[in-house]
């Protein structure tokens, strides 16, 4: 079974996973949460009704009942958990992973992550050494719990006076067209947004360029203002300007400043990334936010931030973090927000691709693989020979490192998956980065 990571528990259904785990793991997590009642939601994935009959069967015959929300959006499961009070919840999917993949997302009370370090690790290790399982004398019920009203009556606080604005929307046939239209209308132009877990016009990962682009068509086509496009659970969200051109996530953070601290006047900080563009901070610092760098995923920000009592963080992957969605992330959240931001200012008479290029003042590598099996060793050449030329401004050497210097700043950081480094840089101009990036590329090819 190789469906355990470090965020999630997710696989090729019937493959790195099958009914029978889905039933361990159900059974499991009633010990290891110390709970005796489970929130359950699932994406549309034609694998996810099997997966919660058997998952809802392991968590009864450990005596929780589980309380079925039904098709669901990832964050309406962060938001029932924390809301409702629950010690443990899941979400089944596999979030932007193709038809043939499922999995779960598991959060504790205050809708906290459960990441591989913080738990799923035991449950994994309980399977593997066959634990027992015996069936509680008093087993749980199903039941069914209605948490839709309650969760569009959160987010329609955030819905905000488009009328504007153009609107294309693609909703990657996920878990976004289950809210949308009762948040926005029939007003955006949108294309699949009907519910289909076999993702029939492209998978539902906005991260890669070809996922986009019938959304840049249609924002061109149809002279929308902006393009919004979700993943498969709409935790994430990611944006093209109305020349079509994608927008790299990480520098909406900066966008939602002028919600937060400007509009709201909520100075104070802003998580970020630790692959952030440099740019995003020192658009923030004139408006009232001081940048906390943190690990990759929702299993770290979504503690750091509350840790730190931030007031909002994102990452470059697309997810938003709120301190007012109980350090959560949520893409229809953060949609609307965004689009609040930029029918202000299109009043005032800017356009969104002007905005991004207030903020985007770097050139920028975007992310490089390197396969490599001597990752560490790596790592360590292109950091060392960097620092041994130039003091570095700041350092940090979490998720690999991140060396930042007067004109210009690297993250070299390790898939925790598959053999490969993965690299991304900025300079202040493109000359100045292609003799980086080229550098780097000798130095790895070196030790490869």
């Amino acid at each position: 079974m190789g469906a355990f990571h470090a965020y999630d528990i997710r696989g090729i259904y019937n493959k790195d996973f099958n009914k029978d785990d889905a039933y361990k793991i159900g059974y499991f997590l009633v010990e290891l949460l110390s709970t005796k009642k489970v929130l359950v939601g699932r994406d549309a994935r034609v694998s996810s009704d099997e997966i919660f009959g058997y998952l809802a069967k392991g968590i009864t015959d450990a005596g929780a009942d589980v309380y079925d929300v039904g098709l669901a959006t990832t964050p309406m499961v962060y938001y029932s958990t924390a809301k409702y009070e629950f010690n443990a919840s899941v979400q089944i999917t596999a979030s932007h992973n193709s038809k043939e993949y499922n999995g779960m997302k598991v959060s504790r009370e205050n809708a906290l992550p459960v990441g591989y370090d913080t738990g799923l690790k035991q449950i994994e290790q309980r399977i593997k050494e066959g634990a027992p399982i015996v069936k509680s004398q008093t087993p749980g019920e199903i039941k069914k719990l209605d948490v839709r009203g309650e969760y569009l009556s959160f987010l329609r606080k955030y819905v905000a006076d488009y009328s504007n604005l153009r609107i294309g929307i693609d909703c990657s046939n996920g878990m976004a067209a289950l809210l949308i239209k009762e948040l926005l209308g029939d007003a955006p132009v949108y294309i699949y947004d009907e519910l289909d877990g076999t993702f029939p016009n492209h998978e539902a990962n906005p991260l890669v360029p070809e996922n986009v682009v019938d959304l840049q068509n249609l924002v061109k086509s149809e002279k929308c203002d902006i393009g919004v496009i979700f993943d498969g659970d709409a935790d994430r969200v990611m944006f093209v300007d109305e020349n079509g051109r994608f927008i790299s996530p990480d520098l909406m953070i900066a966008l939602l400043g002028h919600y937060f601290l400007e509009e709201k006047g909520e100075k104070g900080l802003v998580l970020q990334d630790i692959r952030t563009s440099k740019a995003v901070g020192e658009y923030l610092k004139p408006l009232g936010g001081e940048m906390r760098t943190w690990r990759v995923g929702r299993a770290f920000a979504a503690h750091k931030l509350r840790e730190i009592g931030g007031i909002y963080g994102g990452e470059l992957a697309g997810h938003y973090y709120f301190r007012d969605f109980y350090y959560s992330d949520s893409g229809l959240m953060a949609s609307l927000l965004i689009l609040d931001v930029i029918a202000k200012f299109k009043k005032e008479g800017y356009t969104l691709s002007q905005l991004i290029s207030r903020i985007e003042t770097y050139a920028n590598s975007g992310e490089i693989n390197f396969r490599i099996e001597r990752k560490k060793d790596a790592m360590d050449a292109v950091r060392d020979h960097f620092t041994s030329l130039e003091e570095p401004t700041a350092s940090f050497d979490f998720d690999g490192y991140r060396v930042e210097f007067p004109d210009w700043w690297f993250n070299i950081r390790p898939s925790n998956t598959e053999p490969y480094l993965r690299f991304i840089a900025e300079a202040k101009t493109q000359d100045m980065l292609d003799e980086k990036v080229a550098k780097v590329k000798e130095i790895v090819k070196g030790l490869s």
